[in-house]
């Protein structure tokens, strides 16, 4: 059999003859396509052996029938092998493979900049969700809380049903949650309050160290942070100094917790006598100057023969010792207060020897030596109230000293763009409250609505990170306690 002969294009590309169509589902022809040049001894060769004369195919070979399904048990289908799978159960599960989220803890005691990153998320769906939750008790024996926490991953679901989002949407979202609600172990080792925040993509939880005010579900284009405010890591911090006959610890405290300080220490007046190279006959007090008593002065010694120093002076000399240290490792660069707590009468002793400047004038009296870390710390908290309500005392203070000027504002419509716009340095926001509306920046532009159900945002949310993100300070208070018993409160910038 003589071979085809076939033009080429200006590419160098082989076509069929004239009158020979390579069409597909054409009578005339063989479908011959247009051909590569080094491809062209391979496909001459196929046609002597698969054809009996021009164009006619040798009647030995078996033909497909034109309807059969050549894609039978493959994920494509007839006519479209370029296409997705076509088994839409099978592309669904993939995908959800490939994208499952974990959920994430995030930590009890935020700082500023781990909360901005929280509250500046944005979605076209954040979920929040505030529960009361119990490490011990009646509550945890009968799983109160994965059943409470169930609950609210059931209204969720329900809500954006209604919303019209889809079971492909709304399953791989609230899955990392129900995955929780299995997990019985989690659920015995909670703190007092416990924050959810749900996004496409996105999982993540608080154990809170306080209960929220209030347990909700709130449902926006970004999470709502405003019942964080009390677990952000706060500024103020103090020193507890334990101090006795024989002993001598130094703790660092703040709102929430408190931690040994790792400084050596002598604990008891034979270990500054063996540091300081004298016996115990005699030893020198008052070494540095005007702390001592005119008894102890320098080049002043107690003490002769046999004889025992007195009981006073040996702790002066100690609490010195212990108070040089201390400065010279700890204190000597700070200005937070030191709270003492010792037998009463060591007390002013060691304010005779101590040298700090800010020492708190009330200190936790009786044998503390032995009182284990976390009872000492409640009692100093307590103690330590006044201290940490210093800030929101002088903001409270400043805000009634101005309330006749325009630096001040109690009226949400004032206070809420005053946030927007970076003009809030102290916001006061009361527990509990909501504002829902919508607030056009570029056009100034406030509306309230009377409930969540209209739509927009909780605007009071909105104005608490707006002010945090703008460097102004923000303030969670009872509604005894707001200026003027309004919602929201503000001393202005300008």
């Amino acid at each position: 059999m003589s071979k085809q002969t076939m033009g080429k294009d200006e590419n160098g590309m082989f076509h069929p003859g004239k009158g020979k169509p390579s069409g597909v589902n054409k009578e005339e022809g063989l479908g011959i396509q247009a051909t590569e040049p080094e491809k062209m001894d391979e496909y001459l060769e196929l046609t002597e052996k698969y054809t009996v004369a021009e164009d006619e195919l040798d009647p030995s070979l078996p033909v497909r029938h034109p309807n059969r399904n050549t894609s039978k048990g493959r994920d494509v289908y007839k006519g479209k092998e370029n296409t997705g799978q076509s088994d839409k159960t099978k592309n669904e599960a993939f995908n959800e493979e490939r994208a499952k989220v974990v959920a994430e803890e995030l930590p009890g005691i935020m700082t500023k900049e781990q909360f901005k990153e929280l509250a500046n998320y944005t979605a076209e769906c954040c979920i929040t969700i505030y529960l009361g939750t119990h490490a011990a008790g009646v509550e945890v024996n009968e799983h109160c809380d994965p059943i409470n926490f169930k609950n609210q991953l059931q209204e969720a679901s329900r809500r954006l049903t209604e919303s019209g989002k889809t079971e492909g949407f709304i399953k791989p979202l609230l899955e990392p949650g129900f995955d929780l609600v299995r997990n019985d172990e989690f659920w015995t080792a909670l703190s007092p309050g416990f924050a959810v925040f749900i996004a496409p993509g996105y999982f993540k939880y608080i154990k809170m160290p306080v209960a929220p005010v209030e347990e909700l579900l709130v449902m926006e284009p970004s999470f709502y942070v405003t019942p964080l405010i009390p677990i952000m890591a706060c500024k103020e911090y103090f020193y507890l100094l334990v101090i006795g006959k024989k002993c001598a610890k130094l703790f660092k405290a703040d709102a929430w917790g408190m931690q040994i300080v790792p400084v050596e220490l002598p604990q008891s007046i034979d270990e500054v006598k063996r540091l300081s190279d004298l016996d115990a006959t005699t030893f020198r007090s008052g070494s540095s100057g005007s702390r001592a008593p005119k008894a102890s002065q320098e080049g002043q010694y107690h003490g002769a023969g046999g004889g025992n120093p007195d009981d006073k002076d040996n702790l002066l000399v100690y609490f010195e010792a212990v108070d040089d240290l201390l400065w010279d490792k700890v204190l000597n660069k700070e200005n937070a207060s030191l709270v003492l707590a010792g037998v009463e009468y060591e007390i002013p002793i060691y304010k005779s020897a101590c040298d700090y400047h800010n020492v708190w004038p009330q200190a936790l009296t009786g044998s503390r030596e032995h009182q284990p870390t976390g009872t000492l710390y409640q009692d100093a908290r307590e103690l330590m109230k006044p201290y940490f309500k210093q800030r929101l005392t002088k903001a409270l203070t400043q805000y009634m000293n101005n309330s006749a000027k325009e630096t001040t504002s109690a009226t949400a419509a004032k206070v809420i763009p005053a946030a927007y716009y970076a003009q809030v340095s102290h916001l006061f926001v009361a527990k509990g409250e909501h504002l829902w509306g919508t607030f056009d920046e570029m056009e100034n532009k406030l509306r309230f609505h009377d409930s969540a159900a209209e739509g927009g945002e909780d605007l009071i949310d909105n104005a608490v990170v707006k002010t945090l993100s703008n460097g102004g300070e923000v303030f969670l208070l009872d509604k005894e306690q707001m200026p003027e018993g309004a919602q929201i409160a503000a001393i202005l910038r300008f």
